[in-house]
């Protein structure tokens, strides 16, 4: 059995919980600017001092309100600065917060606070509110509601006024490592969500150790990121009590179409982001310079910026010609590419979905190190990921300091150590299937190369078996397929068929562009665009890019285009845009009949 394992660099506290990062920042540097909201054109900075300022004050309103140590408070917002806010005002009254997906239907959230038992919950807008009223009925045990919106937070901190700095001092201190910091429910991929039970040690001991591995990132001086994807998830709640204790600058900005102008005016130094950000950045430029007849230059700067990269890092030398384009390149478009993004950005941080080695090598060559990572809300995000340090571009790095990896049978990845997460929430059954001993079954399957780099190889509830017995990975063609800049997302189909099929659904946000650079009409409708010949060409190229990959059993051998979206709104994605495969599987049932209803010739197709 294959083990990678490494100790902990930093002692554990068991007596410490996640309030003790923020006291401990305030302690050491309480004038460094730790946040930064928008004011004018331009960003306001927040103190440490201040910010934990306004903690104790909300916590205060908390405490009047009536919210005692241990209840949970449902909170449902956008990535704003509130949301931290909220979340170790929360922390310091000792009660403890359930996050809900601020695209959460109605019957989602009616599951997560019935299911949590939440005594409260706090909603942005009154577009939540109205989601929450909706089935207020369904919650008895609810018996307080706030709205932002309305000046809720500051009715709360004016309630509290009276409430005695010792009383937030003592309730602050009531949590011990091992007590419950958070309940996160899962995405909802397969089935209803889980609770996840994340402990204070989980936040405080990984917080503790990810810092030291990730010292280049977030020591250096003048450290700062821009969040804007969500933080009611674990991957950027996580960041967001890592930056807290490391001191780095934390930005929000929730609407992703304003994301440019927000990364021009806040330069980041780093990014938190999901791979389907890099491939909108990427696609929309190369889109961008189609339009402005300099695709031909865009594609040439593009496949010798993979060159250069993948030569650097395979340790070969660089060819003198490689090296002049690389420097032209570097001139027309990559300078502009970094620009774009503020221009301060060195590293980015890519969880939740495989990247691809073509975009890391890609942003590699505009001086953006992408550090891939892999973990899940059991894991409190990263179980592991790709250091300054310590890189390689198609893995998702060496295990962190305090985490133990080992691939079990079927390689499932396997995890143990400071991270990985107490119990599922008032569900021992599913808890005990869970684990394998103290290791936690993710349901991943991965390899190790000799140095300890995981490459994450597929779902073990996703493997295709065709009627040849052929062993299908979904992802090693979704992923390629999905880089298109026309195509919004694809699921591959096949199991006991006698070849492999794919669902395919057009990316309305590119399409145009895309139409209008192919000489068609750019307001086609997705029902049109689905059945037009050019499209359905630039969707085969695709496919057949893909194909190039796997063996010709594994290969797509006929596509469907679909005529409507994919989303979470439709229900067939996961607020971090991870495909619902058994229910896109249900739904569109009838077009996999379709796929399989005229025979292919398979005779030529190799079953080893």
């Amino acid at each position: 059995m294959v083990q990678f394992e490494v100790p902990a660099i930093v002692p554990a506290d068991p007596q410490a919980n996640v309030t003790d990062l923020l006291a401990d920042r305030v302690k050491a540097t309480p004038q460094l600017a730790l946040f930064a909201v928008p004011e004018g054109e331009g960003w306001r900075d927040i103190t440490a001092a201040d910010f934990e300022k306004q903690v104790i004050a909300l916590a205060k309103g908390f405490v009047a309100a009536g919210i005692g140590p241990g209840d949970k408070v449902a909170f449902i917002a956008r990535t704003t600065y509130d949301w931290t806010l909220v979340d170790f005002a929360l922390f310091y009254a000792g009660a403890v917060m359930v996050p809900v997906y601020e695209t959460s239907s109605p019957s989602q959230i009616s599951w997560i606070l019935t299911d949590s038992g939440a005594i409260a919950c706090i909603s942005e807008s009154p577009d939540h509110t109205a989601r929450l009223d909706e089935v207020r009925a369904e919650l008895p045990l609810v018996r307080a509601t706030w709205e932002m919106a309305r000046g809720d937070l500051d009715k709360l901190v004016a309630d509290g006024k009276d409430v005695s700095d010792d009383e937030i001092q003592r309730r602050r201190h009531l949590a011990n490592g091992a007590d419950i910091a958070t309940l996160i429910y899962t995405s909802g991929s397969t089935g209803r969500p889980k609770g996840c039970v994340l402990t204070h040690s989980n936040f405080v001991e990984l917080c503790r150790n990810s810092a030291k591995a990730l010292n280049e990132v977030v020591a250096k001086p003048g450290a700062s990121t821009l969040l804007f994807i969500t933080t009611a998830h674990i991957f950027a709640r996580f960041i967001s009590v890592l930056n807290i204790h490391a001191g780095v600058k934390t930005g929000h900005q929730p609407d992703t179409k304003q994301l440019l102008p927000a990364l021009g005016s806040f330069k980041p130094t780093y990014l938190l982001a999901v791979p389907r950000v890099f491939e909108k950045v990427y696609n929309s430029a190369e889109q961008k310079a189609e339009a402005g007849g300099k695709g031909k230059i865009f594609r040439a700067a593009a496949h010798t910026a993979v060159e250069h990269s993948t030569l650097l890092q395979d340790g070969k030398k660089v060819p003198f010609m490689t090296k002049i384009k690389f420097a032209l390149f570097d001139k027309l478009v990559y300078s502009k590419l970094r620009a774009a993004m503020g221009g301060n950005v060195e590293y980015a941080v890519s969880g939740s979905a495989p990247l691809g080695p073509r975009l890391g090598h890609f942003f590699h060559s505009l001086g953006v190190t992408i550090l891939e990572g892999y973990g899940l809300t059991e894991t409190t995000a990263p179980a592991t990921v790709n250091l300054a340090t310590k890189s390689k571009i198609g893995t998702v790095g060496p295990v962190l300091p305090g985490v133990g990896i080992r691939l079990g049978e079927d390689d499932e990845i396997q995890v143990r150590g400071i991270n990985v997460f107490k119990e599922y929430w008032r569900n021992p059954e599913a808890t005990a299937a869970a684990f394998d001993g103290d290791w936690f079954k993710t349901g991943d399957i991965g390899s190790f190369d000799e140095e300890g780099f995981l490459k994450i190889t597929g779902r073990k509830k996703e493997i295709i078996v065709t009627a040849g017995g052929k062993n299908v990975a979904p992802a090693a063609l979704e992923d390629p397929i999905r880089a298109n800049p026309i195509v919004g997302q694809v699921v591959v189909v096949g199991d006991q068929k006698p070849f492999i099929s794919a669902l395919v659904t057009l990316d309305p946000e590119m399409l145009p562009t895309w139409l209008a650079n192919n000489n068609l009409p750019g307001d086609m409708s997705l029902a049109d665009a689905a059945k037009n010949p050019d499209v359905r060409a630039e969707v085969q190229r695709a496919i057949d890019h893909a194909n190039k990959s796997v063996s010709r059993a594994e290969s797509i051998r006929k596509f469907t285009i679909l005529d409507s979206e994919w989303t979470e709104a439709s229900g067939h994605l996961t607020p971090k845009m991870s495909i619902k495969r058994n229910v896109i599987m249900d739904d569109f049932a009838a077009e996999i009949v379709e796929l399989y209803s005229a025979p292919v010739n398979t005779s030529n197709v190799s079953l080893k």
